[in-house]
């Protein structure tokens, strides 16, 4: 990886415009010289271009190092990591390495928090007992930990889960649902995220936009999507009961 890296660097760098000092580097990306440094020895980014005794840094360097830290963020190890990078092109240029940064954006409106049980009291106004703790994590919205009585909490969803706590359904119905929405889900994502590749990216990187307007695009893109599966599943809703009713109609009497 590295002397690949170090064959297009040069021509990569200068045709992007490598003007950034190792100093200036860390002041922009908020790592420190011994890290960059450190990184560029694992050849997790390019070597810089050296004008002189001075290397100089650009865009596709503050890219890679971007798409670390977010990777670094989402629990990947430094091995993950440079296997990760590996199969990335040399010559990507920062819109391609945005692309794997923006695919890895949490698209829950907020990330898990760990919560004890006592918090988790407060934060639903409620009394939970062991199988109300069951049902929301029959929902999903809660996770056991190894500690006991120590969760992972999906705190944008509590609200949703407290009301159907109130519903009273059996978690046997729960599970189920949650196994059909998890295999679906599952599906429609793999293959919106197909069409984003080979469709919506392709689009954008064509027109020649900086890359920090595909973080933008993907923003804008996230609610658009849900609205639309959510249409879908209302309209698939209704066309089930009006099957239903007119097989229930048909049947001979």
């Amino acid at each position: 990886m590295i002397s690949a890296m170090s064959e297009v660097s040069g021509a990569v760098s200068e045709g992007l415009g490598a003007t950034l000092t190792v100093d200036e580097l860390s002041a922009r990306v908020g790592m420190t010289v011994r890290t960059l440094r450190f990184y560029a020895g694992r050849g997790l980014i390019p070597p810089p271009i050296r004008r002189g005794r001075v290397g100089y840094y650009g865009p596709e360097h503050i890219a890679r190092l971007d798409l670390v830290r977010e990777l670094q963020a989402h629990g990947f190890t430094l091995q993950a990591i440079e296997g990760y990078l590996d199969r990335i092109p040399v010559n990507a240029t920062p819109q391609d390495i945005a692309l794997h940064r923006t695919l890895l954006t949490p698209w829950m409106r907020d990330l898990p928090e760990t919560l004890d049980r006592a918090t988790l009291v407060r934060r639903t106004g409620r009394e939970l007992n062991d199988d109300d703790i069951e049902m929301l994590v029959a929902l999903g919205v809660v996770e056991p930990t190894p500690d006991e009585d120590v969760f992972q909490v999906a705190t944008a969803h509590l609200s949703l889960g407290v009301e159907l706590l109130d519903l009273d359904l059996p978690v046997e119905a729960v599970l189920d649902a949650g196994r059909i929405f998890t295999e679906h889900g599952r599906a429609i994502a793999e293959e919106l995220t197909d069409v984003f590749r080979t469709k919506v990216w392709p689009h954008y990187r064509d027109s020649g936009g900086p890359p920090e307007h595909i973080q933008q695009l993907v923003e804008r893109f996230k609610p658009v999507t849900i609205q639309g599966l959510v249409l879908a599943y209302e309209r698939a809703v209704g066309e089930t009961q009006r099957d239903t009713i007119r097989r229930t109609q048909n049947k001979p009497r």
